[in-house]
Order: structure tokens, then C-alpha cells, then sequence
């Protein structure tokens, strides 16, 4: 047994092709296995017709006059269009810009102007929000490289695939390091940084996460989740791709009665959620009324899982082998999972041991030096799973990622003697709601646009059912007055909702170090005292 925090996953040989070449191979091998059910479009692919529809859609986009390095978003709930658009784009060599349908205005003019995408999808509208009036008010007064909108669900959508050409050479010449994939995640400062994801770092991660999961060609996987976030776009669809099942999408957004008719109709063997989701499943008055018994494992991550749930959804939702999974959208994203047949000790007070492929160590925070076992410190990951890099920020990436090829996560973690990992909070500033990352300095540059604001920190506070809720501190100007709820109603519709603060509270001074540095840890503890929120605060958590 090692003296250091230092593992290793299994050696299993990686895939050196593109996502393009791997839907080929699939299609190839099961072409008429079911490969994609989308229930709410009454959409039904067999891995035949989905490869099909793929290189009809890069057709599509090469008739745009796309090619291989170019970007086009994607700022939709989940449907057909994003699943063939991340196929497609794969295969054209386009690089797919991933963008949160809760975005608004503030947002999307950013992710516009930073990732110089070419081409954006969307639905014009839908029960959330008029997409089409917030793009409009984007691209005001907005230097944008966009030069295509195309509506999906509308005779656009139709049109670029009839107008479709040839892919260019350079498309067929696509290599595994090129970059398939930016998505936008939460930095160590400042705004939302794109990480760039290769082919390489999607298809591998794709099949570690297949292996833990012992998935193959039988298994069919209901995906509640966003395909915006990795945990749609790449545990859904890249473990479905590696292992041939089938990808079942219940609704556009997460629905815990749809989610429970697709898993008793669809006889999905495998369920993905973040704790919220399955609580929300667990919760329903109708949740005996529908058969779960097929299901056989699933994944569970994006915040820390209260023990209790994790063994209901063993139990109540026959899910003996659901995993837990942890990582960060740039280790693309799995870097430990449990395995479906460890204990359930491990299973509900780790986060697994690293994926195959995969070196995780923990390092000293004051020394940079790797930890003994058990001695907390922060949880580094290499391997192929190591994103790219920012995009157009290399001095951000030569801080996230050492010379020795080590992404830092900022998660502070312990390594146990069996191997075992398991996170103790956050180095890093982030607040992770529902899956959700915020990181409070976008929060507070925001607020800082209002005429009525001095000066703003914002905090997360610990939350039973979300993990994390936004907590903002607000110093007024001087003679202003301003409540809580209009501080919320200026941000309703100006950035997401779940990075609007839940809890306000008007300050005349914040508490500082003697250098003059707000301590944003006191500010945490008077709140969670003064709140009552201490339970929350400790509860156990997977």
C-alpha cells in the first residue's frame, strides 16, 4: 500500500479516432439496434438512420460554408436537433459551442463575442423564454462573428439540410486532438472561461465511464440531463456511442414524471441525475404507480448526494449498481467513479477511485508536494482526459494545468488506503446549485451594474436540497435604499436564474483581513449561524 495520495485507474487501451469515426464504427456493428429515443419529438433512431442524420446535418453545415475549426452553438433544451448537431459538427470538423438555454441577455452576448462562433441554433421560443427577443437584445451594439441563425423546428432547420454539400477535404483529414467541443464553465477569476475538449478527450472519457458502468449494447440509458452540460453531452452520448445502448431522452427539461414513465415504458436499464433529480423522482405522489424494475445502474453527480437518497435509489428505485461520479468540465469531465459492484460503504462515503487511464494524486495546498494518505489537500488529475486548454487564455490554462500535464481542480480532497477518494469541499470559489457552477465574481460584476451598488461578495450557502445556495452581501452608495426583491427583480431575465441570490442582505462594511481583504469565509459562517442553517451545513454527504 502506498504512503502517498497517489492512484492509478486501469490501463485499457484509448481510442485514437475522431467522434465521427466512432459513429461509423457503431452504426457498423449495430445498425439496427435502437440508438436514440427522443419521447416528447416521437423520435425513434436506430444507430443506422442516427449516423445517417449526421452526415446529413455536417452536409448541412458545410452548405452553410462551415468547416473544420469553425464554431456554431447550440442554445437549446434537450431535442433531435442537438443530438445530430453534436454528431454532425463532429464530422464536419465544426467545433460545437455548448450554450445553457437558462442564459439571457448578459450572458449570451459574452459566450457570442468570446467563442467567435459562426452559427447558432435555437428554438425561437419555448415556456422559459422568447430566445429570439434575448438573441436580438445580444446582439446589440454587439461585435459578434455570427453569420448564420438558424431556428430549429422551423423551415431554416429544413432548408440547411437541403441545401447541404459535399464535405470539404479537410473534414475527412479531422484528427483526434482536434478540438470538437467548447464548453463554458467557471473559472478560477473573472467570467465564464470555454474549455476546449478534443475528440481524444470525449471518446475516452466516454468509454472509461462505459467501462465502470459495464454498460454494452443492451442497456438502455434514460438521461434526464441537460445535453449542454457534459453530463448529457458526454456521459450520455459518448457512453451510449462507446457501447452501443440506447440514449433515451424523456422531456426537453427535466420532468420527474416523464423521467419515471420513460425508465417504465422505455425499460431504460440505467438513470442519470444529480440528487436533486432523483429526490424530485423519489418525491412524487405517483412514484409507486411505475415499474423501475429494469434498471440496473446509473450515474449520480454534479453535488454532493445525502446518503439517505443514495440508498433509496438502491432500494425504492432498483437501482442496485447506480455509481457516483465526480470531476469538472475539464477533465472532459469523469476523473474517479465508484464501480457498480463496490459496497455500498464506498459507494455512499467516496467518490470512487480514478477511471481507467487516469492518474489522480492529492497535493499539499502550502507545498505543492503530494500528500500522505489521508491528509487532506488538493485532488490533481493527468491523462488524456486533461482538457486542451482555455480558449484564447493561455495564461489561465498554464495556471489550471502544471508542466507536468496536472489539472489542479481547486476540490480539496482525501485519499483513503483502499485508494478510495473523497471530496471535503472547495479550494476554488465556486458554488456548485443543483449541478449547476456559479462562480460569484461573474454574480458580482453583474449586481455591480446596478446604479444603486457600492460594492457586492457574494458567498454560497449550504442548502439540504441543492447543495448550494447564491447568498449576496450589498453595500449601497450613499442615501440609496433598494429591498431585497428589487435587487432580484434586476436580475430576472439579465443573467440565469440559478445564479440570482436566494438570500440578500444590506451591509454598511464587510469583514476584512488587516491587508484590507474581504474574509468571504466569515461572511459564510455568520450567515449559516445567523440563518440556522447549520444542519444543512454538516449534512453527510456521498
Amino acid at each position: 500500500m502506498h504512503s502517498l495520495s497517489y492512484a492509478r485507474g486501469p490501463e485499457e487501451p484509448l481510442l485514437e479516432s475522431t467522434i465521427g469515426q466512432t459513429l461509423s464504427e457503431t452504426a457498423s456493428k449495430f445498425p439496427g439496434r435502437e440508438a436514440l429515443v427522443v419521447r416528447h419529438q416521437n423520435v425513434r433512431l436506430s444507430w443506422r438512420e442516427l449516423d445517417e442524420q449526421a452526415t446529413r446535418v455536417a452536409r448541412g453545415l458545410a452548405g452553410l460554408g462551415l468547416g473544420p475549426g469553425d464554431r456554431a452553438g447550440v442554445w437549446a433544451t434537450n431535442c433531435l436537433e442537438w443530438v445530430l448537431l453534436q454528431y454532425g459538427c463532429a464530422r464536419a470538423g465544426v467545433v460545437l459551442v455548448n450554450v445553457n438555454p437558462a442564459y439571457r441577455s448578459h450572458e449570451l452576448r459574452y459566450v457570442l463575442q468570446k467563442s467567435r462562433m459562426k452559427a447558432l441554433f435555437l428554438h425561437p421560443k419555448d415556456t422559459r423564454a422568447d430566445y429570439r427577443a434575448i438573441l436580438n437584445d445580444s446582439l446589440r451594439d454587439s461585435p459578434a462573428c455570427l453569420e448564420h441563425v438558424v431556428y430549429l423546428g422551423t423551415q431554416d432547420w429544413d432548408r440547411m439540410l437541403a441545401r447541404g454539400t459535399e464535405l470539404p477535404g479537410a473534414a475527412q483529414a479531422i484528427q483526434p486532438d482536434d478540438t470538437a467541443n467548447i464548453q463554458y464553465t467557471s473559472g478560477t477569476t473573472g467570467s465564464p472561461k470555454g474549455v476546449l475538449l478534443t475528440h481524444r478527450n470525449l471518446i475516452n472519457n466516454g468509454l472509461g465511464i462505459a467501462s465502470c458502468l459495464k454498460a454494452t449494447p443492451e442497456d438502455r440509458i434514460c438521461a434526464p440531463v441537460p445535453l449542454y452540460h457534459c453530463f448529457g453531452c458526454v456521459i450520455g452520448s459518448m457512453v451510449a456511442l462507446n457501447s452501443g445502448a440506447a440514449l433515451i431522452l424523456p422531456a426537453a427539461q427535466f420532468d420527474p414524471l416523464a423521467t419515471l414513465a420513460a425508465v417504465h415504458e422505455e425499460r431504460a436499464t440505467a438513470i442519470y441525475g444529480v440528487p436533486t433529480m432523483f429526490i424530485a423522482e423519489l418525491e412524487r405522489p405517483e412514484f409507486h404507480r411505475f415499474d423501475l424494475t429494469s434498471l440496473r445502474t446509473g450515474v449520480m453527480a454534479g453535488s454532493p448526494c445525502p446518503i439517505e437518497v443514495m440508498r433509496r435509489v438502491m432500494t425504492e428505485m432498483h437501482c442496485p449498481e447506480i455509481t457516483i461520479a465526480y470531476g469538472q468540465t475539464e477533465a472532459s469531465p469523469v476523473i474517479t467513479m465508484s464501480r457498480v459492484d463496490d459496497g455500498i460503504d464506498l459507494r455512499v462515503q467516496t467518490v470512487g477511485r480514478p477511471l481507467p487511464n487516469t492518474e489522480v494524486k492529492v497535493v499539499s495546498i502550502e507545498t505543492g508536494e503530494t500528500a500522505p494518505v489521508g491528509v487532506q489537500g488538493e485532488l490533481c488529475a493527468r491523462g488524456y482526459l486533461v482538457m486542451k486548454g482555455y480558449d484564447g487564455d493561455p495564461a489561465a490554462t498554464a495556471q489550471a494545468v502544471d508542466s507536468g500535464g496536472w489539472l489542479h481542480t481547486g476540490d480539496l480532497a482525501i485519499m483513503q488506503p483502499n485508494g478510495y477518494f473523497r471530496i471535503r469541499g472547495r479550494a476554488k470559489d465556486t458554488i456548485i446549485r443543483g449541478g449547476e457552477n456559479i462562480y460569484p465574481r461573474e454574480v458580482e460584476e453583474f449586481l455591480h451594474t446596478h446604479p444603486k451598488v457600492a460594492d457586492v461578495y457574494v458567498v454560497g450557502l449550504p442548502d439540504a436540497r441543492l447543495g448550494e445556495t447564491v447568498c449576496a452581501w450589498v453595500r449601497l452608495k450613499n442615501g440609496a435604499s433598494m429591498s431585497e426583491e428589487e435587487l432580484r427583480d434586476y436580475c430576472r431575465g439579465r443573467i440565469a436564474y440559478f445564479k440570482i441570490p436566494q438570500f440578500v442582505r444590506f451591509v454598511d462594511s464587510f469583514p476584512m483581513t488587516v491587508t484590507n481583504k474581504v474574509q468571504k469565509f466569515r461572511i459564510r459562517e455568520i450567515e449559516i449561524r445567523e440563518r440556522g442553517l447549520e444542519k444543512a451545513a454538516g449534512i453527510e454527504t456521498a
